[in-house]
């Protein structure tokens, strides 16, 4: 009888150990549970900044457009180029999915691009101009595109590495695990790929 009360107290023992391994496992991966949402929201927040300052860009260039057509009619085949590529990323509506849809993400980092590129042309021809280049309002115009191009560049730098913690934690272990018992409708973000070059602002200088 004895022996039996000590085997049954035993089990409540190892029972006891189990229950306590399992709430002291339970309770360590709280923070990793956490920390999965909270990286998700820090990339939600990253890509909002991004799309905000290409927004701020987009709705500066038809002023710029039109302030440069006053003094450099001539160039017409540039400026249309600006228009158009800026009308591209306008009009474009992003899908609700479109950081884990390839194909949306690639299509807008792709439009951004194609209005850089031209911008940037326009940038070179404006050089011909002088009086253009000493116009107030286009002096006005060039400092708060040199600001956006700026802001544009941090809200790209801090949305990469924003991406890069993000997909490393449900990456590997064990951020794998639990994002695949608690958050399985997350997964892995798109992020951008163009050269490093295209992710600088570009220059911007009329003096």
């Amino acid at each position: 009888m004895h022996s039996k009360h000590a085997i049954q107290g035993k089990a409540w023992v190892i029972l006891l150990i189990v229950l306590a391994i399992i709430a002291v496992l339970a309770l360590s991966m709280i923070p990793g549970i956490n920390r999965i949402p909270t990286l998700d929201e820090e990339v939600s927040a990253a890509w909002s900044q991004v799309t905000n300052q290409y927004k701020r860009r987009a709705d500066l260039i038809p002023n710029l457009v039109n302030t440069v057509k006053g003094y450099a009619e001539h160039e017409q085949q540039v400026l249309t180029a600006v228009t158009e590529a800026r009308a591209k990323v306008s009009q474009t509506v992003l899908p609700k999915d479109v950081l884990t849809n390839s194909e949306a993400f690639r299509q807008y980092q792709a439009n951004q691009a194609q209005l850089s590129s031209a911008l940037s042309r326009l940038l070179i021809v404006i050089e011909r101009y002088p009086d253009l280049k000493a116009n107030q309002n286009f002096l006005s115009l060039q400092a708060q595109l040199e600001g956006t191009e700026n802001r544009i560049a941090v809200a790209r730098r801090d949305y990469i590495e924003s991406v890069k913690r993000f997909n490393t934690e449900i990456r590997t272990i064990p951020g794998r695990w639990l994002q695949a018992m608690f958050f399985p409708e997350l997964s892995v973000k798109e992020n951008f790929t163009a050269p490093e070059t295209v992710t600088e602002p570009p220059l911007v200088n009329f003096n």
